[in-house]
């Protein structure tokens, strides 16, 4: 008789946790599906922002075989983290003493670590003056990385060529040293 009396009890107990979970389950993919549009918007802003810049004028580039010499957007891709090196334009427009001790390259230099997850929104942040080849970013292998961490840093080439290249961005790929 209390078998009776709990059965029903123990059935309608069960059936309210499957509402609960399945009602879970709802709410996580409907958060889920909110982040892949947020997602999608910043990336679709992202690729606005960089379509600001100039297409690459190859010729611009084609003889330049030394990282110091290249003057655009520069990655040097390690295990963990991401260098990114840019040049900014010179303000001043005169020809007059450009490169010299009154106006060197180096003070215009800034160099950043960067998470790979950070990558997108940083080079969408690169004003354009930086860009003065065009939309190309030179993309190398850490030549400080370890031998054993090779792997990991070949992957995360792979994965900065594919998310540069969602963006819009043409990819230079440069042998490690």
């Amino acid at each position: 008789m209390l078998a009776l009396v709990l059965l029903p009890a123990l059935a309608i107990a069960a059936c309210h946790r499957e509402v609960q979970a399945v009602a879970g389950v709802a709410k996580d993919a409907e958060k889920a599906e909110h982040k892949a549009q947020q997602a999608a918007t910043e990336r679709d802003q992202e690729r606005a922002e960089l379509d600001q810049i100039a297409l690459p004028t190859k010729s611009l580039y084609i003889d330049v075989h030394d990282p110091a010499q290249w003057v655009n957007p520069f990655l040097s891709v390690g295990a963990d983290t991401i260098g990114l090196r840019i040049i900014m334009s010179d303000a001043n427009p005169s020809p007059v003493g450009q490169g010299t001790m009154l106006r060197p390259v180096a003070a215009r230099r800034q160099e950043l670590d960067l998470r790979l997850s950070d990558l997108d929104s940083a080079v969408a942040a690169i004003p354009e003056g930086a860009w003065p080849y065009g939309r190309v970013i030179a993309v190398a292998e850490s030549p400080s990385a370890a031998p054993k961490d090779r792997p990991r840093v070949r992957r995360n080439v792979e994965a900065v060529i594919r998310q540069l290249n969602d963006l819009g961005v043409v990819v230079e790929e440069w042998p490690s040293r």
